[in-house]
Parts: C-alpha cells; sequence; structure tokens
C-alpha cells in the first residue's frame, strides 16, 4: 500500500484503511481503570490463526497506531507464509509510554482481550515488551507465546531473529559480491535493542567493520564499549562509505530523505517495515544499484521461534534449523526480483501470495 493511499484513507476512517490493507479484522480496546488503549489486526488467518509479536510505544496520535498495526500486521502475513508457517498475520499495539503505564493489571486486562478473540490472535513479545511481560498476560489467556522457559516456553525470540537476519545478510552478500564472506565488510547497524546486540555478536566474530547508532546515547556507549565498534549519531548513519546498511530499529527508514543518502550496496536489517512505501522506495533502491533483502523474510527467525512454541514440543535446535533457511530462501527472491526485473520486495510478496492461495484452498476453516 502506498503512502498517498495511506493519507487517503486516513480521511476516510477505520474501515477505508482496514479495507485497503485487506484486513479481516481490527480490535479496538479500551480500559478506563488501567489506562489501557490497545488495536489488535488481524490482517490474514488463511493459513491458521495470526501470530504476531505486541510492541508499546508513546505514539504522536491514535492515527499512528493505527497505520503502525495495519502495516505491521499485514507484514506478518507475509512472514508467516514466505517462511513455510502454518499461521496467520496479525499484530498489536499498546498505547502509551512503557516505563510508566505498564503494570500487572494493565498487562492481564489486555490479557482479557485477547483471550475474548478465542484464538484467532495470539500475541508475542514485540518493542518494549519482555516476556515477563508475557507471562502477565498468559495469566488471562492461553494464546500467548515468547514465554520462559521455565514454563515451557522459547524464551526470548531476539536471539533467532538476529540470526535470521544475519542469514539474510549473508545470503544477499553472496548475492551482491559472489561470497558471503563479511570479513572487513563496513556495516552499520540502526539500532541496538535486543535484536541488534545479538547480530552484532555474528557480525564482529565474523570481523566486519561495524559502526552502530540508536536512539539511546547511554546504550550505544555501552554496546560500543562491549563490542569495540565505531559509533555515530542518529543521522549521520545515512552518510558513511559502508557496503551494508542494516536497520534494526523501527520501521521507515528507507524514504524520499535517506535513499539518495545512501552509499552502500546492500540493505539487509531486522527492522519491520523498512520501505516506507514499499513500491515507491523499493524500486528507488533497484534504480540506486542498492539490493534489499525484504525485511518480512530476514526479520522471521522470531515468528519461527514462538510458532514453534505455539504449536508445542519446543525445540530450540529444529527452531534454528528452520530459520538457516532463510538464506536459500533469500537467494532465491534476489534471483527471482533479478530475472523478472522487479523489486524483491514485490517477488517476496509474490511467492507469499501464491502460498496463501495455495494452501488457503486446502485449508478447513476455523
Amino acid at each position: 500500500m502506498e503512502i498517498k493511499e495511506v493519507q487517503s484513507a486516513k480521511q476516510e476512517g477505520v474501515f477505508a484503511m482496514a479495507a485497503e490493507f485487506g484486513h479481516e479484522q481490527v480490535v479496538h480496546c479500551y480500559d478506563e481503570a488501567t489506562g489501557l488503549k490497545a488495536l489488535i489486526a488481524i490482517h490474514n488467518t488463511a493459513l491458521g490463526p495470526a501470530l504476531g509479536g505486541t510492541r508499546m510505544w508513546n505514539y504522536a496520535s491514535e492515527q499512528d497506531a493505527l497505520i503502525d498495526v495495519l502495516r505491521l500486521s499485514r507484514g506478518m502475513t507475509f512472514k508467516a507464509a514466505i517462511s513455510g508457517l502454518n499461521l496467520g498475520g496479525g499484530k498489536a499495539v499498546l498505547i502509551g509510554d512503557a516505563k510508566t503505564m505498564k503494570t500487572e493489571a494493565y498487562l492481564r486486562r489486555f490479557g482479557k482481550f485477547i483471550q475474548s478473540l478465542s484464538g484467532k490472535y495470539i500475541t508475542a513479545e514485540d518493542v518494549n515488551m519482555k516476556t515477563s511481560d508475557m507471562e502477565f498476560i498468559g495469566m488471562e489467556t492461553q494464546y500467548v507465546t515468547g514465554l520462559p522457559e521455565s514454563m515451557g516456553g522459547g524464551g526470548d525470540p531476539s536471539p533467532v531473529t538476529a540470526y535470521g537476519v544475519y542469514m539474510g545478510i549473508k545470503a544477499t552478500a553472496k548475492k551482491v559480491y559472489g561470497s558471503d564472506d563479511l570479513g572487513g565488510k563496513k556495516i552499520a547497524v540502526q539500532g541496538v535493542g535486543q535484536v541488534g546486540t545479538y547480530l552484532l555478536e555474528y557480525l564482529v566474530k565474523e570481523n566486519a567493520k561495524v559502526t552502530i547508532t540508536d536512539i539511546s546515547e547511554e546504550k550505544v556507549k555501552e554496546v560500543a564499549k562491549r563490542f569495540g565498534v565505531d559509533a555515530v549519531a542518529q543521522d549521520k548513519i545515512y552518510d558513511l562509505d559502508m557496503d551494508i546498511y542494516t536497520p534494526c530499529a523501527l520501521g521507515a527508514t528507507l524514504n524520499d530523505d535517506t535513499i539518495p543518502r545512501l552509499k552502500c550496496a546492500i540493505v539487509a536489517g531486522g527492522a519491520n517495515n523498512q520501505l516506507k512505501d514499499e513500491v515507491k522506495h523499493g524500486y528507488m533502491l533497484l534504480d540506486k544499484g542498492i539490493t534489499y533483502a525484504p525485511d518480512f523474510l530476514i526479520n522471521a527467525g522470531g515468528l519461527i521461534n514462538v510458532g514453534n512454541e505455539f504449536y508445542g514440543n519446543y525445540n530450540r535446535e529444529r527452531v534454528y534449523h528452520h530459520a538457516e533457511k532463510i538464506y536459500d530462501t533469500c537467494l532465491n527472491i534476489l534471483n527471482l526480483a533479478e530475472k523478472e526485473k522487479i523489486t524483491s520486495q514485490e517477488a517476496a510478496i509474490h511467492l507469499a501470495e501464491k502460498r496463501i492461495a495455495e494452501v488457503g484452498k486446502v485449508r478447513i476453516p476455523r
């Protein structure tokens, strides 16, 4: 969906926006006692129940929160489909300050809202949410993943997400450079939260020349010192002389302002919805000669992890083996995009939609 369509839909209201994105259901959750304001978006359940994390963010407006949850949940549909999971796409956002508003009562009330959907949506952790938060949510609903290993869950999915991103970076390097060796490659990592930090372990181990940035100056200093990497101010990351730009924070960092500034051959990172306009900015990257690894493919490790947890008999070795397949899938998509002369984003979406259409016909509706 292009930005101009989003802006038009904003004027028409939630139903027009949901229709434009192709959603099945959008749930508004409000509880005066706890101050809870949440949105749950269920995009597509053709392959199975919608599984996607909950993020908490102090959005500038409720419209911004709505656009975010619609874009994120749509991405989860493609992420599950392209990864071979029998899951649909969904996402939830909690509107507010995670540092001051999250309490046991707040999270348990949100769990009740999830329970009321009777399994159509299953949650997990995302931005500003932790495994311990899932414990509180899980007190009110069985439709929750990302629980601690001590409770039979898969624990924090971030390490698996990072591993999948690492596989995607290596696959894209193989396509562009003819080798997936990252030694000596100049890699700029934007965002050193959980996923970004776990990813750094792989990059530094391969002797990549890494530069980092983050919204938190304190976090940047701590991580730079820990890994012995360079750091720059947030806005300077786009101007670096680099081989690979790796966005691992919030989305829409690939836009009219930033793409012309990029001096790299590859964009591959863990953030969701990196392309502000997936058509326009996908082609801007292509025209600039930059190879883009579709975000919903290479950051699918977390979903693979919680999906395995949800379906039972969680096995970490099996999860990492599944996430390792991101390497081959990424290469196949990049080759398909080159052959068809389309963007890698379009190629990935086409493959995801093909699986949804084919498998959706044979699945028995819930």
